[in-house]
């Protein structure tokens, strides 16, 4: 990812965002789980064509997982592109309890209109 491509974790809107500029190049749009415990649950993630190929999508997720690290909660990824960057990462992307992807799909599904 180039230099100029920072990340910003935009909590309230549930996105962490890549910006370039004054431009939004990239984000991951997530939910924080509360119940039955505490998790980030990445969603979908979406790079715009222009910036395709840069590494910012892997940024974005290794950023995700960091975060979730920081606050010392796991990540359940629901994004197709984040459950497999967490596969070729197993060394800075935990697996989740499999509970708590039921929980981040029942919680997905009693709110469509969030995503």
């Amino acid at each position: 990812m180039s230099d100029d491509v920072q990340i910003r974790d935009d909590r309230a809107a549930g996105r962490l965002e890549a910006v370039g500029g004054d431009e939004v190049v990239g984000h991951i749009e997530y939910f924080v789980l509360e119940e039955p415990e505490r998790a980030l649950v990445p969603v979908h993630t979406i790079v715009e064509p222009a910036h395709e190929g840069k590494g910012i999508a892997g940024s974005l997720a290794r950023e995700l997982y960091g975060i979730a690290a920081r606050e010392g909660v796991p990540v359940v990824p629901l994004c197709p592109y984040v459950a497999k960057w967490a596969e070729r990462h197993p060394d800075e992307a935990p697996a989740a309890d499999p509970g708590l992807r039921r929980a981040a799909l029942a919680w997905l599904s009693a709110h469509p209109e969030r995503f």
